[in-house]
């Protein structure tokens, strides 16, 4: 999620030219998609790995939850007239958006995790911590904002939300500064936010990284649910996979890379369904096979081209005949942290 999910090869239509997608023949090797199939991209973004799907002669469902990214997309949606659908909504029900498109079953699904360069680039979206703007971080533009948690959030939780989503480890500190700083004045711009961390935390000589960076990047996983959309996104992809299909998953970030591997792991080997004291119990068949050994890195050249690739990691399964498991109650190593709703907010 860190990196940015838009970085490294050739530009793509429906942005600037900085708007590139990371490990993308890496991506496209997972997928395999072929004339006529069908594949969801449930990160639609600038429409990198669309184009390059479409380039394939494959067909694809688009989903993204940024307004914006369904506005600028429709310049590639009657590029490629009648092979390219896009879909407002989140990626967690990717498979109720591919039903509403007409397919019940899919050859492929791609999931790119990382934040979109645009969104970072544009300071009126509140996401950077080194450009002014409203400290408002919502993919979707609607419900609470990162100011809305910042400013309403107790202190105890917030201190578990920089801690743990941003993996700070000054986020005690962090949480009382932003405490005593919010009793005067509320928070409402991203650096009024970004200088009360760095003078907190201070910054380490001829380090690069802006000490903001974890408070931001945890900020922005709370406001959007991004590991809980994570964790229901692999559950949709896993319905709606035809046998053969391949699921490919490119994340950014260890929280969401290990929510990707666990679930690749338990899908992928046969599971017993109750403890080995209970031989009655059903045993679960694998859903998946690995279509990839352990992850796969970008080279030495995309990072040196695009540093905020440095941190991806490509993880793909292909589809087993067997039925979907019921992951309504599985988490895969998500945080347990209350909703803003929950708290009062």
């Amino acid at each position: 999620m860190m990196a940015g999910r838009e970085g490294g090869k050739p530009p793509v239509a429906g942005g600037p030219a900085r708007h590139i997608p990371v490990l993308l023949d890496e991506v496209l090797a997972a997928l395999q998609p072929k004339a006529g199939e069908t594949i969801v991209d449930g990160t639609f973004g600038a429409g990198g790995y669309t184009r390059a799907i479409l380039g394939t002669g494959a067909n694809v469902i688009a989903v993204d939850r940024d307004p914006n990214a369904i506005r600028d997309g429709q310049a590639m949606v009657a590029e490629f007239s009648g092979r390219l659908t896009l879909v407002p909504g989140r990626f967690s029900e990717l498979d109720t958006h591919a039903a509403g498109a007409g397919q019940l079953l899919v050859d492929g699904v791609v999931l790119d995790l990382g934040i979109s360069s645009m969104q970072v680039d544009e300071a009126n979206r509140g996401f950077s911590f080194r450009q002014d703007g409203p400290l408002d971080m919502r993919m979707e533009q609607a419900g609470p904002s990162a100011a809305d948690v910042v400013n309403e959030i107790d202190g105890r939780e917030l201190t578990r939300i920089i801690g743990i989503l941003g993996e700070e480890k000054r986020a005690s500190a962090i949480s009382r500064a932003i405490q005593e700083a919010r009793k005067t004045k509320p928070f409402s711009r991203t650096l009024e936010l970004a200088d009360l961390v760095e003078r907190t935390i201070g910054r380490k000589p001829g380090k690069a990284t802006h000490p903001a960076t974890k408070t931001f990047q945890a900020l922005r996983i709370y406001v959007n649910s991004e590991l809980g959309e994570v964790v229901e996104a692999l559950a949709a992809a896993e319905r709606c996979l035809k046998p053969g299909g391949r699921l490919a998953v490119v994340t950014f970030h260890s929280l969401e890379d290990r929510i990707v591997k666990r679930f690749l792991a338990e899908r992928c080997r046969v599971h017993s369904g109750g403890s080995r004291h209970l031989p009655e119990a059903d045993v679960l068949p694998p859903t998946f096979t690995f279509a990839l050994k352990g992850a796969v890195e970008p080279g030495e050249a995309e990072v040196a081209a695009n540093p905020r690739a440095r941190s991806a990691r490509l993880r793909a399964g292909i589809r087993t005949e067997n039925p979907p498991r019921d992951g309504a109650r599985e988490n895969l190593g998500a945080p347990n942290l209350p909703t803003f709703q929950t708290l009062g907010g």
